[in-house]
């Protein structure tokens, strides 16, 4: 199939894309990397009838450093992800992630913005933002809103952004003493969509985990921000005690079910990326027993 007609217009600014996004409304979509839209489009799943093409706005384009956050443009790809020496410094998780996100040549074209704004429940950058505590910066006829992630992932493809919305950046706190990260998913391939997925940010002191930030994908219509990680933190963590926090997260996850996974699996293999995460944090492989790393 391909894709239904519509009209295309050439943002020349964040200033013009808007006021075409407020001309055409819930009929127009905006186009960044396209590696999403463009497939949905010749599917038939969305047919806008104006494109709003904001790739040469090299403004929502680069990676910067300013004091203690991190900031990233919308238009930044995946591949810019992966050789940055700011995010391996700032933001090693996110990087461990975009090696994930599908294949190089999507990698390549597609964004970090257009990945927010798609809102996958099964794809890596969100669940990144929460573990991360990320902020979205977004443009629109008010003005600028900056919306905390845990806020802006709203169900499944859909988010806190207006149809006469642009997501222009993210902000991430600068990785502190003491942080560590960890990321594993699941998929049947390197590069298919995720079973299940964990990143997970963190805060060692000494033998314990200060403090930690579990960022799920693909257990449910969003990605989720694990409630029974504060079980862990500040606590010598036994066996008993991670048995504790997995049956409470158990508990949390609400699955769904579809041709690679039930409900039942979809918890079993959360609860293993647990036991791997927390071994490999604290470097105790004695905690992983059953799982992988």
């Amino acid at each position: 199939m391909k894709a239904a007609a519509f009209a295309y217009a050439r943002a020349t600014s964040v200033a013009n894309a808007l006021e075409l996004l407020a001309v055409h409304g819930e009929k127009a979509r905006v186009l960044s990397g396209g590696q999403s839209l463009i497939p949905a489009m010749n599917l038939r799943l969305v047919a806008p009838e104006v494109i709003v093409d904001i790739g040469d706005l090299a403004e929502l384009r680069g990676i910067a450093v300013k004091g203690d956050t991190l900031v990233i443009g919308a238009l930044t790809r995946h591949a810019d992800l992966l050789k940055s020496s700011d995010i391996v410094k700032c933001a090693p998780l996110l990087g461990a992630a975009a090696a994930h996100v599908a294949h190089p040549a999507i990698r390549n074209r597609g964004t970090i913005g257009g990945s927010l704004a798609q809102a996958d429940p099964a794809s890596e950058l969100p669940a990144c933002m929460l573990a991360l505590g990320a902020t979205i910066v977004v443009h629109g006829p008010g003005g600028e809103r900056r919306i905390a992630a845990a806020d802006f992932f709203t169900g499944i493809y859909e988010t806190q952004l207006a149809p006469q919305d642009l997501l222009v950046a993210i902000e991430l706190p600068v990785a502190r003493t003491g942080s560590a990260h960890f990321f594993q998913e699941f998929a049947r391939r390197h590069g298919d969509y995720a079973i299940v997925g964990l990143a997970a940010q963190a805060v060692l002191q000494g033998d314990r985990i200060a403090d930690l930030r579990l960022g799920y994908f693909a257990v449910g219509d969003k990605p989720v921000l694990a409630k029974a990680a504060g079980k862990l933190a500040g606590a010598t963590v036994t066996p008993t005690l991670l048995a504790e926090t997995s049956d409470a997260l158990s508990r949390e996850l609400d699955p769904h079910e579809d041709q690679q996974a039930t409900p039942a699996m979809r918890r079993h293999l959360a609860r293993v990326l647990l036991a791997c995460c927390v071994a490999s944090l604290l470097k105790r492989p004695d905690l992983n027993i059953g799982g992988r790393a």
